[in-house]
């Protein structure tokens, strides 16, 4: 069975990119997004426009993060000095052992970047090869062209559509699509090809 410490403070790094768990204080690292850049969360199930949304959003996060649900993470990217956005493993199952990734967002500037694939490569490295994992699972708007393209170039396998899968903005619901990469995927060649993508 995979095994995870909730409570430790897990910080995973390399030359361009950290991430350390999320914290009630990175409500000021994250405002600039939630005030000036609404569009980052067109196609998301969450969106923590203004002020009073961040700050739910960080307390739920964080609230289940507690009851060991979920690990939120925040993205400082080295090669520019400024925190990006955030990540998070979550619907951790470790008996199954499986994880999602996702509520993933980053700044407008940090598109097209690079910065993605620094933070999936540690992501997906502690996941399979400290966490334990056998699958990791995506899940996307099926409408977010960049997203999907994004978690294909990674190396991941599309598995499917959820139809009508969660609710959006203005009252209408979304199809997600599904994606995933298995344990032996990773370590048989889908590590090695996103670490020769990182720039």
């Amino acid at each position: 069975m995979a095994s995870f410490d909730f409570r430790a403070d897990h910080i995973l790094e390399n030359e361009r990119v950290m991430l350390r768990p999320l914290a009630e204080s990175d409500f000021e690292n994250l405002l600039p997004y939630s005030l000036h850049q609404p569009e980052i969360w067109k196609y998301s199930l969450v969106q923590p426009i203004g002020e009073e949304a961040l700050r739910d959003y960080l307390k739920k996060a964080l609230t289940a993060r507690k009851a060991e649900k979920e690990y939120p993470f925040v993205v400082f990217d080295k090669q520019s000095g400024a925190y990006a956005g955030s990540t998070r493993f979550y619907e951790m199952d470790l008996a199954n052992p499986s994880l999602h990734l996702g509520y993933t967002w980053y700044g407008k500037q940090y598109h097209g970047t690079g910065l993605n694939k620094h933070c999936k490569f540690l992501l997906l490295s502690f996941a399979f090869e400290t966490i334990g994992v056998e699958r990791v699972e995506f899940q996307a708007d099926a409408r977010n062209e960049r997203s999907i393209a994004a978690m294909k170039s990674i190396g991941c396998v599309v598995e499917g559509i959820l139809r009508s899968s969660g609710p959006i903005a203005g009252g209408l619901r979304r199809d997600s699509i599904v994606l995933s990469i298995l344990k032996e995927e990773w370590l048989g060649g889908v590590k090695e090809n996103l670490r020769k993508k990182l720039t």
